[in-house]
């Protein structure tokens, strides 16, 4: 395979020793790898001639920013290797930090040589292999879309015009997402796990599955009840006026940082 792979080249820096490093392995494997400084190229449409006239069928970038924002919106697959500044340094700017979002979703992989660099990427950006599952999933789903962040304000009138809130995390705390439907009196379907099951009650708050097919079952049953409906609104938005109200948490709170005040007289 004719590989191109854009990293920065500086002679006797960490990234260029890594570069040749790699370049070596990919060609010990019988592959050709066209090696490039990413400070040669200044947009994807240089990278896009390049490409054509090389007759890369897959590339490789060193540096999510530098390396990586070259490869977006071309014909061939391409992974990308956190240099280790990507991480620390360019993803605290928020343009660029925006950038790197975007070509990880589009990379087919991403290299990081340590766990805690791997660590801090996970918690900066969404995994992208994840991401790229589910949009292929609602591309070939009938009835689904993938709708994307939206003000608070907009969400809430989404909402109330839905039949139903569907919540199926493997993991959860405590869910804004559910209390929110109560409180808009939208019936909710949860998956059983400890933290969803600690704020709906089956059949009385919420209806709560363990399986697609009962998830499956349960909403059709919603669809062909309205009593069940009614009563699991209902109940739903007194759960939420009695045990989460705004007014009681924001007293609450207060009544904490009272007795810090109090700390710090003494």
């Amino acid at each position: 395979m004719r590989l191109l792979f854009l990293a920065v080249l500086r002679p006797h820096t960490g990234n260029a020793v890594t570069a040749q490093r790699v370049r070596a392995h990919l060609e010990a494997a019988g592959h050709v790898c066209l090696l490039r400084d990413a400070f040669d190229f200044e947009s994807p449409s240089e990278i896009a001639n390049l490409i054509l006239a090389e007759n890369c069928e897959a590339a490789l970038a060193l540096h999510l920013y530098r390396g990586g924002r070259l490869l977006q919106g071309h014909r061939i697959p391409f992974g990308i290797i956190f240099g280790g500044t990507d991480v620390n340094e360019d993803a605290n700017q928020k343009e660029k930090n925006t950038v790197m979002r975007r070509v990880l979703e589009e990379a087919r992989f991403a290299v990081a040589f340590t766990e805690s660099m791997k660590e801090m990427a996970q918690a900066q950006w969404v995994d992208p292999v994840f991401t790229r599952e589910v949009k292929a999933k609602v591309k070939r789903a009938a009835g689904v879309r993938l709708i994307a962040e939206m003000p608070q304000g907009d969400l809430h009138a989404v909402v109330k015009n839905c039949f139903a809130v569907v919540n199926s995390s493997v993991s959860e705390g405590m869910s804004a997402a559910i209390l929110e439907a109560m409180d808009l009196e939208v019936p909710v379907l949860a998956r059983n796990i400890p933290g969803n099951a600690a704020v709906v009650k089956h059949e009385v708050t919420g209806l709560l599955f363990s399986t697609p097919q009962e998830f499956v079952h349960l909403a059709k049953r919603l669809v062909s009840d309205p009593a069940l409906e009614k009563e699991i609104v209902t109940n739903g938005k007194a759960y939420v006026r009695m045990y989460h109200s705004w007014q009681v948490e924001r007293d609450t709170y207060q009544q904490l940082i009272r007795k810090l005040e109090g700390c710090s007289e003494d």
